[in-house]
């Protein structure tokens, strides 16, 4: 594939996410691998497709109102590195955190390896601290004066 028709693929991935968590378990079926690994923010590490729809439906459980924006893409060879910003109110338990109902902004990268139209691997790195400190999960340091 050509880095355009990478790009492409991505911004359709990231177009059908941002219709809601029916249209992106329906994209993954069509765009991603059955034996996708995920590599998370976190650590965690998630291979095959059924363990990576339950990774992102839990998500969209606690996000129900996910919006996530490109801000940067780059393509090269097989990957594709996406710079993005996400929105979304936490309305379902997140990483055990009961619902806040607040809204949060979480600055997000990604690099995607794509072979033969399909997304094979994906390592994903984001602002988990920011993200609880936005929820009011964890304080924000005061600054000393």
């Amino acid at each position: 594939m050509s880095t355009k028709e990478i790009k492409a693929l991505t911004r359709r991935l990231f177009e059908e996410f941002n219709k809601g968590k029916a249209a992106a378990m329906a994209i993954m079926d069509e765009l991603c691998a059955t034996n996708i690994v995920y590599h998370g923010a976190g650590g965690e590490e998630t291979r095959g497709l059924k363990d990576y729809k339950q990774h992102e439906s839990e998500i969209f459980s606690a996000f129900p109102d996910l919006h996530m924006t490109i801000d940067d893409i780059v393509a090269e060879g097989d990957k594709v590195a996406t710079r993005f910003t996400m929105t979304a109110t936490h309305k379902g338990e997140y990483k055990g955190v009961p619902p806040t109902n607040k809204k949060g902004t979480l600055e997000a990268i990604s690099i995607d390896r794509i072979v033969a139209g399909k997304f094979v691997e994906e390592w994903t790195k984001y602002d988990t601290l920011g993200l609880m400190q936005q929820l009011g999960v964890v304080p924000i340091p005061k600054k000393e004066k």
